[in-house]
């Protein structure tokens, strides 16, 4: 089979490049190994809700329409919006067809789906950021004995054995976890690296309606001091909770969940922490009243300080003296382990070498490095810093669109 483009995935990313694709009459295929929105299918826990507030649920040619712009959209709700938006577009998606390999061929890429082969002058890969989890090496060393699940396994607590849990890892994904496996009546142990506080609110306004006013979000990649590391920062500290302030550590502390330093290394069964937990809260405290002292200037800058409540700070993150810096896990104190240690895309099915020592893919705001026609989109800080969240496929699919297209017309006039 011949085609213009191929685009592989069928999420919100990969439905916006098609969009984007259609719209500049460019003849092109959505490969997908399962459903529309299989991740939030299979992949996500059944409790989980973005951590954007509705109305930042944008995509090209369609935007939220519902009574609830200022909720916390439910998994359910995402996959819903997502399959809607395939049928609205009218997105040519093949499902239930796995991508085995992408090669450079003669006038493109060769593509084998399936057990079809496809030809197209451009692809997209499309996949996502989440595909595996990303499990540090210590986790070879945990007892047998002992349950492991990650957050693409997870779905409530009641598929874990009685008794504690240490959950690795303080990201959005990590807290919202350690919380729920909390609820359910199980001591928990939460191991926190470094993290990103934020409240859920300030002055009266969604924390993302601040991180959008002031700009932060549209950043662009190459504007940004550290990239890999902006990259590679943890979600912040926030659940889709309405009328929730904080999903921090301290609120975790408050509930009864005990905080440990980062997990080191695990040696004969016993798991060392690190004990710069102190320092590592204080960072983020200062990191996050850094960013209200923006959104203050901002706020004063633009004559709204009458129009909000006043500005003010929250309690600094309380570090117990006593937190321990090992746990026996031979014990029998911990049943479970959950690696909330973040994720990775999986590209192993790609046969063209534009990656890295350590599996990342090399582009420039998603345009591959060395394999012209090659792109990648739904990447956290692609582009922008919006591009982490789903309504950041809006501007990188404009953008990498008009990239492919420009591409095209080159390729014929030679």
């Amino acid at each position: 089979m011949q085609t213009t483009a191929v685009v592989v995935g069928a999420g919100h990313a990969g439905l916006a490049m098609s969009r984007r694709l259609t719209e500049r009459s460019i003849d092109h295929v959505v490969l997908e190994r399962g459903e529309v929105a299989n991740s939030w299918r299979t992949q996500r826990w059944p409790s989980l809700r973005l951590l954007t507030p509705n109305w930042q649920t944008r995509l090209p040619g369609h935007g939220y329409a519902g009574d609830d712009p200022d909720g916390y959209m439910p998994v359910a709700e995402v996959v819903a919006t997502i399959s809607r938006y395939a049928r609205l577009i009218g997105a040519p998606v093949r499902t239930g067809v796995t991508v085995h390999a992408v090669r450079t061929a003669a006038q493109g890429f060769q593509i084998q789906a399936g057990d079809d082969v496809l030809y197209a002058r451009a692809v997209v890969l499309a996949t996502g950021a989440c595909s595996l989890p990303a499990i540090p090496g210590a986790a070879g060393a945990v007892p047998r004995s002992i349950t492991a699940v990650t957050p693409l396994t997870y779905r409530d607590p009641g598929q874990l054995p009685d008794g504690g849990v240490l959950v690795i890892g303080a990201s959005a994904t990590g807290v919202q976890l350690a919380a729920e496996i909390h609820r359910s009546g199980r001591p928990v142990t939460l191991a926190a690296g470094e993290h990103v506080r934020l409240p859920r609110s300030y002055r009266g306004r969604d924390i993302f309606w601040w991180l959008e006013a002031t700009g932060l979000l549209a950043e662009r990649y190459d504007q940004i001091d550290d990239l890999v590391r902006a990259r590679h920062l943890p979600s912040p500290q926030l659940t889709g909770a309405p009328g929730a302030t904080f999903s921090d550590l301290n609120t975790l502390a408050a509930r009864g969940v005990r905080i440990v330093g980062r997990l080191g290394r695990i040696t004969g069964g016993v798991a060392q922490f690190s004990g710069a937990l102190a320092n590592t809260c204080a960072l983020a405290d200062l990191k996050m009243n850094r960013f209200l002292n923006r959104a203050d200037q901002w706020a004063t800058a633009r004559g709204l300080d009458d129009e909000l409540p006043l500005p003010h700070r929250f309690a600094a993150t309380r570090v117990d003296p006593r937190t321990p810096l090992e746990l026996d896990l031979n014990s029998g104190e911990i049943a479970a382990v959950l690696w909330a240690t973040g994720f990775r895309p999986d590209l192993s099915w790609l046969d063209i070498p534009v990656c890295d020592r350590v599996g990342r893919i090399r582009h420039d705001g998603g345009v591959v490095t060395g394999a012209p026609g090659l792109y990648v989109l739904g990447m956290p800080v692609l582009r922008t810093r919006a591009s982490t969240y789903i309504h950041g496929a809006y501007e990188d699919s404009e953008a990498l669109a008009g990239h492919l297209h420009s591409f095209l017309s080159r390729r014929c006039q030679r």
